[in-house]
């Protein structure tokens, strides 16, 4: 038997998951007891018994660290099988079929997604469940609750562990897996599409660029890419996981991506470029001369990811979130598939994809996915977009100019204002808030405002009501402004401003003249320079 100590400990009061887990500075991770009293509490309210529990991250800096506590609290726990990639890596939609692929009780995923990394960065962990999807509302509530109160966390003593070596390592009296992080996540990709049809179009010459940000996606895309598809290893860039991320910001989009942006804009880049975030479950799409936006690439998939064999048999319906563009809606609609929309947070999601209501998810923020996992699939995404390609064997640009053609065209941007004190956003959104009998008086260019509400959701499945989702202005189907703050950040508020405007012929507008009388209308109507002190946003996607 393990020796198991009882440690005595003081609650701490910041222990809230957000919809994407506990995300916090890495100094505050590192404080004594903080992680191993938010493990506890996991464990006290999660139905784990002895296991299998995975474990795994994004390689962030204190990955290994972490992980050795979470086995350690695990063990003092009772839980006794536990799985481990190699090296501590998995990105999150590799947990999560990891997770189903061994029947595991759940699991322990380490990352703050997109959020920089090292020393003075962030770290984050969040508790998936048996589906391999994130925890309910329920449950990470309990957690919260139950890390106010806790006095104690029990913990064994572990031997030395080697994360590198593959294969079972005696764990006290229980076991330790560390697997492949690669093999089972490659294995359901061959399943899903056809390998030999996008060697054929790689091989024809097509090029792809991938840029893995100095993230947890790099083995990955090395295995898929170069191994198994023949891609030039040249195609692959920053694709050796490091604690820091190369000090970059592993966000995938047009400002933390600009070398990837800029070989696709020149005339003889490749023909499909890709990047993922730090722990793989974002992606940007982006063509030759081309960016795609998350919500026409949602449209483009829900319209054509039938020619991949995974689902030759059609879809069962597609959601989105509500910020999302509703370019898929129109797809939905003309194809007669059933259409949800959902909060933010893909848990959201998971619901309708264990009732079997949809095959296709999306959200706004760079991520979407399928019922193969139960999270956002930034690779996943990458493939489907290659096997669209050489199955069809047309360029990116014209796939979206026939798409645009036959659907009209959802201008989009999304306006992002990071590191807001909170008591800031919070007034902007409260003066939005109580302004909203007025704003439905407004109109914009003669269209008048329709709706201008909060975004309540019934969740048809389990019959759950969340309220206050983000504020939405809508122009009838011509366009929409969409208000809400984000909980992903661990330094101040980001308030996320979403326009969009619909156009069923002139596709060949700059975004930003498409939108600019939306955007002045919002500037106003929010009053955004009085209440940020701001002209302009950090960040545009």
């Amino acid at each position: 038997m393990p020796e198991i100590s009882t440690i005595d400990t003081t609650p701490f009061d910041d222990q809230r998951p957000g919809t994407a887990g506990l995300r916090k500075k890495v100094s505050r991770v590192q404080t004594p007891h903080y992680l191993e009293n938010f493990l506890q509490a996991i464990f006290n309210c999660a139905d784990i018994g002895q296991g299998p529990l995975v474990i795994g991250g994004d390689g962030r800096y204190y990955n290994d660290q972490a992980i050795r506590i979470c086995i350690a609290v695990a063990l003092g726990n009772g839980i006794r099988d536990i799985i481990v990639g190699r090296d501590g890596l998995l990105s999150t939609p590799a947990a999560s079929h990891v997770i189903r692929h061994y029947q595991a009780r759940g699991g322990l995923v380490l990352s703050a997604s997109h959020n920089p990394a090292g020393p003075k960065g962030d770290f984050g962990i969040k508790f998936n469940v048996a589906n391999g999807g994130q925890a309910s509302e329920t449950l990470t509530e309990a957690i919260y609750q139950q890390s106010l109160k806790l006095s104690s966390y029990r913990i064994a003593e572990i031997p030395e562990l080697d994360f590198s070596r593959i294969g079972e390592q005696p764990l006290n009296n229980g076991m330790l897996r560390v697997i492949d992080p690669v093999d089972d996540y490659a294995a359901l990709m061959q399943r899903l599409f056809d390998f030999d049809q996008i060697a054929d179009y790689l091989k024809s010459g097509a090029r792809v660029a991938y840029d893995a940000m100095h993230a947890v996606t790099g083995p990955y895309a090395r295995r898929l890419f170069v191994d198994m598809l023949g891609a030039d290893p040249d195609s692959l860039m920053n694709c050796q996981p490091l604690a820091d991320f190369g000090g970059g910001h592993p966000d995938p989009n047009l400002k933390y991506a600009k070398a990837l942006v800029k070989l696709l804009m020149a005339d003889d880049g490749p023909d499909l470029g890709a990047a993922s975030d730090g722990d793989g479950d974002r992606n940007m799409i982006l063509g030759r001369g081309i960016f795609v936006s998350p919500g026409d690439s949602l449209a483009v998939l829900a319209d054509n990811l039938s020619l991949c064999p995974g689902y030759h048999k059609g879809l069962q319906g597609v959601a989105r979130s509500m910020p999302t563009s509703r370019a898929v809606d129109i797809v939905a609609r003309e194809n007669g598939l059933a259409l949800h929309e959902t909060p933010t947070g893909w848990r959201f999601f998971c619901n309708l994809l264990d009732a079997g209501k949809i095959t296709l998810c999306g959200e706004e923020s760079f991520g979407t996915g399928s019922n193969h996992v139960r999270e956002k699939d930034g690779l996943w995404a990458v493939l489907a977009w290659l096997n669209i390609l050489a199955a069809r064997r047309q360029s990116v640009a014209e796939i979206m100019q026939q798409h645009w053609g036959r659907y009209g065209r959802h201008y989009y941007q999304r306006h992002d204002y990071e590191g807001l004190p909170q008591e800031q956003a919070d007034a902007l959104v409260g003066a939005l808030r109580s302004n909203l009998g007025n704003i439905v008086g407004g109109e914009l260019e003669g269209q008048p405002v329709t709706l201008a509400d909060e975004f309540d959701y019934h969740d048809p499945v389990d019959g759950s009501l969340s309220r206050g989702q983000g504020i939405r202005v809508l122009f009838g189907d011509q366009a929409r402004l969409v208000v809400r703050l984000s909980g992903t950040g661990t330094a101040g508020a980001t308030l996320r401003l979403y326009f969009e405007r619909y156009a069923a012929s002139n596709f060949e507008q700059p975004p930003e003249q498409a939108l600019a009388s939306l955007v002045n209308w919002a500037t106003s109507a929010l009053d955004l320079n009085r209440h940020l002190g701001r002209s302009e946003p950090d960040v545009v996607t």
